[in-house]
């Protein structure tokens, strides 16, 4: 395989960046790596890349914006021969039809005192919402702590996900981003923030056209009312997804330094207007196990049908494979699956029967974090996956303290 590109040529300055995530590299990204530097180099920049927030579609490629899903030499080669380079916007739920659907008017019945801040975050509270970025703190008593807080308020919405093997919060944006704006807008006005910041990972060039869009004509309607939205791009791939280092990153761009600050994670935010419409009980009532509401679960490897799965919160790792992703891959045995990301665990098939929730899972020394689950199968190498995950945490927090 070659391609042969003339001197001068726009694409002799391209980058081609392959996905290094653990669901990429169970897939065949490696070997994908190797016969594009040998294929397009030295022509072309070729180099491996943190995970791109598309393991359910692995391998991936990057060539400039665009993504190749399901990459293959053949295929990356024919995008740089015909200059496929800019990536690619999907259709997503805009305003118009957001409000046509009943969109903006449970914030609006709060402009306009039809409910209070102390209601609503009781209902919040009631329903059992958690952080789902990772920490799984209540959402209730974040609004809260933050409210009591003296003002001014600020609120950052987290959508800078870098965690390999989630994919969740560019999903739920590219398809509702406006019920997302609700539940944040909501929640600004709860704790009294007069700014939000929604950080949005760098990787995700054609969603934040989409958002800056998708904001622009929020403002042009005047729904912000007191409230002033921001979009921001991350900065620091994995680390900038930390809340602490994401505030950091914010104060040192010109966000309003140390002020109180509420952070949300896209999913939290997402069910927000559920909730209060249909209550705190029917949010509740949803887990299994113990555990309470739905979950956005990312799903890849070795599974039939991977991709963003809506279920119980507290379902178990066998009833997700087999009820919502058609079981194994043909020729594959369930071996291992990792949960809770980069710093989760690996957790063999005979406990697969553990309920996906936080607090069940502490007893494994594992969380279910951001809702990433890579499978792997037993012809996968569960030593070199482990071995993968340190370097991808020692490569990301090498200068970090």
């Amino acid at each position: 395989m070659s391609v042969l590109i003339g001197e001068g040529d726009p694409a002799a300055r391209l980058e081609v960046r392959v996905c290094d995530g653990l669901s990429c590299a169970i897939m065949g990204a490696p070997s994908l790596l190797g016969a594009l530097q040998r294929g397009l180099a030295p022509a072309v920049q070729v180099r491996r890349a943190s995970c791109m927030g598309r393991c359910d579609k692995a391998p991936v490629a990057a060539i400039g914006h665009y993504h190749l899903e399901h990459a293959t030499a053949e295929g990356v080669v024919s995008c740089v021969q015909s200059n496929v380079i800019e990536p690619v916007v999907p259709r997503t739920l805009e305003l118009a039809e957001y409000e046509h659907n009943g969109g903006y008017q449970l914030y609006r019945t709060c402009l306009a005192g039809e409910r209070t801040p102390d209601d609503v975050i009781a209902v919040i509270e009631a329903s059992g919402l958690r952080g789902l970025g990772g920490d799984g703190v209540p959402t209730g008593s974040k609004w809260r702590a933050v409210r009591e807080q003296p003002a001014p308020r600020l609120m950052v919405v987290n959508a800078s996900e870098a965690e390999p093997g989630s994919f969740k919060d560019r999903v739920t944006l590219e398809r509702d981003p406006h019920r997302v704006f609700e539940g944040a807008l909501i929640a600004a006005w709860a704790v009294g923030a007069g700014e939000i910041f929604v950080v949005l990972r760098a990787e995700y060039a054609a969603l934040h056209a989409i958002l800056g869009d998708e904001i622009a004509k929020l403002a042009a309607a005047g729904l912000p009312a007191a409230t002033r939205l921001h979009l921001r791009r991350a900065t620091g791939g994995y680390r900038a997804s930390e809340e602490t280092t994401l505030i950091a990153s914010l104060e040192r761009h010109g966000a309003r330094q140390s002020r109180p600050t509420l952070v949300n994670n896209v999913e939290s935010l997402a069910w927000v207007r559920d909730i209060i419409e249909r209550g705190a009980a029917w949010f509740a009532g949803q887990g299994r196990h113990g555990a309470k509401g739905l979950r956005a679960y990312s799903v890849s490897g070795r599974v039939k049908e991977p991709g963003l799965k809506l279920a119980p919160a507290g379902i178990t790792m066998n009833e997700l494979l087999e009820a919502y992703c058609e079981g194994m891959a043909d020729g594959h045995r369930f071996q291992a699956y990792l949960v809770g990301g980069a710093t989760g665990r690996f957790l063999p098939a005979s406990k697969a029967d553990i309920p996906l929730d936080f607090d069940r899972l502490k007893a494994e020394g594992a969380t279910i974090g951001t809702g990433a689950i890579v499978v792997l199968s037993d012809r996968d190498d569960l030593n070199a996956a482990a071995r993968h995950l340190q370097h991808f945490i020692e490569t990301e927090t090498s200068d970090v303290g």
